[in-house]
């Protein structure tokens, strides 16, 4: 088994344990106030996960799907520098880890060092508890090795140096102020930053906002855009998203009353470095269109904004690859 299944199995494994000792009914009322909470006014006064109960529901409802993006991300980051490895990492606004994880994974944590050091840090204290306990229980050094500590994600935020910085889910709990503060401090103490969001309209926008301020911090794009300049999606016509299958236990379907083995994770994000990158000369924007004979790609490029390509059999290998490519994907392949 590679080394990223073992990871994802790993992080089912402990979110299956978690659920063991909560009766389903309980969770999903838990995760129901949860998503009643983040869809209307977050308290700035205290932290939304409140005890072990939310956690648990927290992190069976959120963990897979954020590890799963946050994987993509930075996936699109190795593309673009293969040969950079991180000493460091802080999560911001890190909750229960799922980010950590992927971090882990992303650089084989193999025993021997190379998956970075890791300093989580978030407001809710269950949270960061059942973070530490699932980081325990995943037999990955780095993980266990792990810093968990407590800080409010606001304005008055500050970071140590890190050689990587991700923000996963964040942005949308926080106030404008405090959002373009967060950004601004991650883009100051980071060589590379990672920012995820939910893959909506008003997720893009976040994103945008937050990609505006890491260009203008002298930050470059390494992905998921082939360039640093402005995105050339019209306001209000579209949205930059991609999507992350996610597996799903069964009592991962429970909490989550769904049936499926698997959910599509929409999401946007944005990977920006102070170090020399080779994004993708471009990127697929949606899901390739297979016709008799041929593949449509809608494509984000580098000098001429957003572009549709019609692969066809003349192609040759281009267009078998062209068939196996996937939403997200750089092309042509790398």
């Amino acid at each position: 088994m590679n080394a990223s299944l073992s990871t994802a199995d790993a992080l089912r494994g402990a979110l299956a344990g978690l659920l063991d000792g909560l009766p389903p009914t309980r969770a999903a009322q838990a995760v129901d106030r949860l998503i009643a909470s983040y869809r209307g006014t977050t308290p700035t006064d205290a932290p939304v996960l409140r005890d072990r109960s939310d956690v648990v529901a927290y992190a069976a409802y959120r963990m897979p799907a954020t590890f799963e993006a946050v994987r993509s991300a930075l996936t699109a980051l190795r593309g673009a520098a293969p040969r950079w490895t991180p000493a460091t990492h802080t999560d911001i606004g890190g909750g229960t880890g799922a980010a950590s994880w992927a971090v882990a994974e992303a650089w084989e944590d193999d025993g021997e060092g190379a998956a970075p050091r890791t300093t989580v840090l978030d407001w809710a204290e269950p949270a960061l508890a059942l973070g530490r306990e699932l980081a325990d229980a995943s037999g990955i050094a780095s993980l266990r090795a792990a810093g968990w500590q407590r800080s409010r994600i606001s304005a008055s935020l500050r970071i140590e140096n890190s050689d990587l910085v991700t923000v996963s889910y964040v942005l949308k709990e926080l106030t404008e102020e405090d959002r373009a503060a967060v950004v601004t401090e991650a883009a100051r103490a980071g060589q590379a930053v990672v920012i995820v969001e939910p893959g909506t309209p008003d997720g893009y926008q976040r994103i945008i906002d937050a990609r505006d301020r890491l260009v203008a911090a002298g930050l470059g794009i390494a992905a998921p855009c082939p360039h640093s300049g402005a995105c050339p999606i019209e306001p209000g016509t579209d949205w930059c998203h991609f999507a992350a299958r996610v597996s799903r236990s069964s009592l991962h379907r429970q909490v989550k009353g769904g049936s499926l083995a698997y959910e599509d994770e929409k999401f946007s994000y944005v990977v920006a470095t102070r170090f020399p990158v080779a994004p993708a000369s471009a990127r697929v924007t949606r899901k390739p269109q297979l016709r008799k004979g041929q593949v449509l790609l809608e494509l984000c490029t580098e000098d001429e904004g957003l572009r549709r390509d019609t692969v066809t059999k003349r192609h040759g290998a281009l267009y078998k690859a062209a068939r196996d490519a996937e939403w997200g994907d750089s092309w042509p392949p790398r």
